[in-house]
C-alpha cells in the first residue's frame, strides 16, 4: 500500500502560484480531502476554526475588532472560514490596504451563507483582483504514489505523443483503490480502515453536513436514498424526474422534484457532487449536441458507500465497475487538467455518439478521451468512437485534437495504436 506524500499534491504548486499572483487564495473542496494540510505547509500563522474554542474566540474578536483577527504572520490561514462570513469582505478590504500579494489563505468545505439574508443566503463571492480560487479534490493516483506518471497529460498537448509506460496494477487492485477513494487519511491505513473511510464520510454527509451547510434540517434517510440514486446514475444525464422515480419506491410518494433539487444543491455546496458540463465545438454537420450536465460524485468511493458494496462486488459486476471507474478517471483527469488551467467536459449528441471526456485548454486546444476497464474489444470500440467523433469535428475551425486517448483501468503497457490513438492505463498517467 502506498505511503502518502503530501509533497506530490498537485494543489501545492497551484497554491504557491496563486499566492504570487493575488492577495488572498480561497481553497474549496470536500471535507477530508487535505485542504488544511496543504494550506498549513505554506502558512505563516493559522486560525483553525475546526476547534470550537478557537471559533468562539474568533467570532468574538471579529465582532469587536476584525483587524486584530487579521493580524499575524503571512500568509495567514483561516480554516473553515465560512464560520465567520464577514471575513470575506474584511480580507478583501485588507488586501486593498496592504497592496501586497500572498497575505491570506482561506479554506472551506462548504459554500457559506448569511442567516440574516433569507432572500440570498449564498455570499456574493466578489473579489476580482484580490482573491484567487483553488479547487481541491480527493487525491489522484499520481498524488497517492499509485501511478508511475510515465505519461503526462500536459505533455500530450505539447506534442509528446510517443508514449511508453508500464502499469503494475490488475483489476483487483483498481477495485480496491476505487472503493477506498482518494481520501488522504485512508491511503496510508490498513485495508479494513481504508475501506471503511468512505462509509464514515457518507454518514457525516447524511447525518450532519448536508443540514449544517445552510441550517436546514434534512432527513438523513432521504439523503441516503438520494445518494444511492445518484450512485446508480453516475456518468449519465439522469434528470430530476428519473431520480425522483428512483427514490419514491422507498420514500413518500409526495416527494417533489423541488425538494430533491434543494437536497442536490446542498450536496453541491459541500462539494460532494460535481457534475460535468457539455463540450460545444464546431461540427461539420448540424448535429444537435446534448447540453445536459453529466452526474458525478467528487470521488468514486462515495458511490461505493451509497451502494454499500466492496471490491469483490465490483469484480463480480463489471458493468457497475465500469461506471464507477469512469468516476474515478474523471476525478484524476480533473485534478491533472486543472494543474495547467484546462477543464474537462463531456460530449453527447442526438445520434448517440459519445465521448466520455474532452480535455480543453484555455486556448481552445483539446484532447478526446474514452474511458474503459480494458480488454481488446472495448479498446477497439473506444478507438472507433473516437475516430467517428474526430471526423464529425470541423477541424478547420476547431483544430485537430491534440490526442485521442483510451484511458483504461487495466493493461500492462501504455502505447499508441497504428492510427495514433493512445492506450493509457490510469496507473501510468500524471498531470
Amino acid at each position: 500500500m502506498a505511503v502518502i506524500n503530501y509533497k506530490s499534491r498537485v494543489a501545492d504548486k497551484m497554491l504557491n502560484d496563486r499566492l504570487e499572483e493575488v492577495g488572498a487564495v480561497l481553497i474549496q473542496g470536500p471535507k477530508w480531502c487535505g485542504k488544511t494540510t496543504t494550506a498549513q505547509r505554506v502558512s505563516g500563522s493559522q486560525v483553525l476554526m475546526a476547534n470550537p474554542e478557537t471559533m468562539r474566540r474568533s467570532r468574538q474578536l471579529a465582532q469587536s475588532d476584525m483587524s486584530l483577527l487579521l493580524a499575524g504572520n503571512t500568509p495567514r490561514l483561516f480554516d473553515e472560514w465560512q464560520s465567520i462570513p464577514d471575513l470575506w469582505d474584511s480580507i478583501r478590504f485588507e488586501v486593498d490596504q496592504r497592496q501586497e500579494k500572498g497575505q491570506f489563505i482561506l479554506t472551506g468545505s462548504a459554500v457559506p451563507y448569511r442567516e440574516e439574508d433569507e432572500d440570498d443566503k449564498r455570499i456574493n463571492h466578489s473579489g476580482a483582483g484580490r482573491y484567487a480560487w483553488l479547487r481541491m479534490r480527493p487525491m489522484s493516483l499520481w498524488e497517492s504514489g499509485e501511478s508511475t506518471g510515465e505519461v503526462s497529460l500536459r505533455a500530450l498537448f505539447d506534442g509528446q505523443t510517443k508514449i511508453a509506460g508500464q502499469c503494475k496494477w490488475g483489476l483487483q487492485d483498481i477495485a480496491f483503490m476505487l472503493c477506498r477513494g482518494g481520501w488522504p487519511d485512508a491511503i496510508s491505513r490498513n485495508e479494513r480502515v481504508a475501506l471503511r473511510t468512505p462509509f464514515n464520510y457518507l454518514d457525516a454527509i447524511a447525518e450532519s453536513d448536508i443540514s449544517r451547510v445552510d441550517n436546514t434540517m434534512r432527513n438523513p434517510a432521504r439523503v441516503r436514498r438520494l445518494l444511492r440514486s445518484l450512485a446508480r446514475h453516475q456518468g449519465t444525464q439522469a434528470n430530476m424526474s428519473v431520480i425522483r422515480a428512483d427514490m419514491v419506491a422507498n420514500d413518500d410518494a409526495s416527494l417533489s422534484e423541488s425538494t430533491i433539487a434543494s437536497y442536490l444543491t446542498a450536496l453541491e455546496n459541500i462539494f460532494v457532487v460535481e457534475d460535468m458540463s457539455a463540450w460545444s465545438t464546431n461540427l461539420r454537420s448540424k448535429t444537435a449536441i446534448r447540453t445536459s450536465r453529466t452526474r458525478y460524485f467528487v470521488d468514486p468511493s462515495v458511490a461505493v458507500a451509497a451502494l454499500n458494496i466492496a471490491p469483490a462486488d465490483l469484480i463480480n459486476d463489471l458493468e457497475t465497475f465500469g461506471l464507477l471507474f469512469e468516476t474515478m478517471a474523471m476525478r484524476d483527469l480533473r485534478v491533472y487538467a486543472e494543474s495547467f488551467d484546462a477543464k474537462v467536459c463531456h460530449y453527447r449528441d442526438k445520434d448517440a455518439l459519445e465521448c466520455d471526456a474532452v480535455v480543453e485548454m484555455r486556448n481552445g486546444r483539446y484532447g478526446l478521451v474514452e474511458i474503459k476497464l480494458g480488454g481488446t474489444y472495448s479498446i477497439e470500440e473506444a478507438q472507433r468512437s473516437l475516430n467517428k467523433l474526430h471526423k464529425k469535428i470541423d477541424t478547420d475551425k476547431a483544430g485537430e485534437p491534440a490526442f485521442r486517448m483510451v484511458l483504461t483501468a487495466t493493461g500492462m503497457y501504455a502505447y499508441a495504436l497504428k492510427d495514433g490513438t493512445l492506450v493509457v492505463p490510469i496507473g501510468c498517467l500524471k498531470p
